[in-house]
């Protein structure tokens, strides 16, 4: 029961983040999402509808802790964003708190020089 709840809470979050969060081919939304093993992030454009980069803790070998990892796709992120011209965005934390694994990887992504 209590999962639901969690879920529920989580989902209802997210749905109010969603509607005041929109991105633009100039300023597209960083979008996280955080599973139990592996932790995803992309930038997307919501006018078009496609994504302008991505990056996820799948294609990490490390024997590193979750944080250190997300760290590491936040800095990947960063990366490819720049390579793209992508400078700004918007945090799309997907109704997960600002704590741990998300925290770290918008920490990431902003010393690899994401602004949001």
């Amino acid at each position: 029961m209590a999962v639901l709840r969690k879920i529920a809470r989580r989902t209802k979050i997210k749905a109010k983040i969603r509607s005041r969060v929109f991105g633009t081919p100039e300023k597209p939304r960083l979008s996280v999402f955080r599973s139990n093993k592996e932790i995803y992030a992309q930038l997307i454009d919501d006018v078009h509808g496609k994504t302008i980069a991505a990056s996820s803790s799948k294609k990490l070998t490390d024997k590193t802790n979750k944080t250190e990892k997300s760290a590491l796709v936040g800095k990947d992120l960063a990366e490819k964003a720049l390579k793209a011209g992508i400078i700004t965005c918007s945090f799309d934390r997907n109704g997960y708190l600002y704590h741990g694994r998300v925290k770290s990887l918008a920490e990431a992504a902003r010393e690899g020089g994401l602004k949001f």
